[in-house]
């Protein structure tokens, strides 16, 4: 098969190019992981010097960081927040979370995500820092109340742990479980983190860090 043709240069239309880089590295992250895509490859398949993927994201963790950004399908989360009343929020968001897990695309994307903050340090980071500003601050700006921010915390907490048991592990009975049935079960929990009554233990603010550490 004949290799794409590379250019040595900037290529005709800089928003495209920028775009066929972000494409061909989203796809180099799903299908290799973190550790093994590399800038020469992601080059390669965009059809265009490593020169110029350098030029656009400076390194490795910048193509990442980018490629985390660009139509994320955990920013479906966020969406739903920002829909509805938060009365039902808790059952609306573990709906969306299945869905986004039981879907072949989206599913594919999550665990490349979930496997590249596994493996790499700083991979970790830039996926935390992405699920603070583009879920977890949206969620707690749709909970609207006191300790919003440890409330959308735990909420998304419980959501990911949910989702590392069922997709990635396989754990059962949890992985077979219908899913409706398990928005039946998870969907109360969810909300109590939401509106319900916290401990009268008093809450740790989201900027505080823990003694000892």
């Amino acid at each position: 098969m004949a290799q794409p043709r590379r250019s040595t240069g900037r290529r005709p239309g800089p928003t495209q190019t920028r775009e066929a880089i972000l494409a061909a590295a989203a796809a180099a992250f799903v299908e290799e992981g973190y550790a093994g895509a590399t800038i020469r490859g992601v080059a390669r398949a965009a059809g265009v010097d490593q020169a110029l993927v350098l030029h656009y994201f400076e390194s490795k963790d910048g193509l990442f960081a980018a490629a985390l950004r660009t139509n994320p399908p955990l920013r479906a989360l966020a969406e739903v927040a920002g829909q509805g009343d938060v009365h039902d929020l808790g059952e609306r968001l573990v709906r969306r979370y299945l869905e986004l897990w039981e879907d072949p695309v989206t599913s594919t994307r999550l665990l490349a995500i979930f496997r590249a903050a596994s493996m790499s340090a700083s991979a970790s980071a830039m996926v935390a820092e992405f699920i603070g500003d583009e879920v977890m601050a949206p969620l707690a700006e749709g909970i609207g109340s006191e300790n919003a921010k440890v409330r959308a915390t735990l909420a998304g907490s419980h959501l990911f742990g949910t989702s590392a048991a069922r997709y990635v592990l396989r754990v059962e009975p949890l992985a077979s479980l219908d899913g409706d049935t398990l928005v039946a079960i998870m969907g109360p929990v969810i909300q109590h983190y939401l509106t319900g009554e916290l401990s009268a233990a008093p809450i740790i603010p989201a900027s505080a860090t823990p003694p000892g550490w």
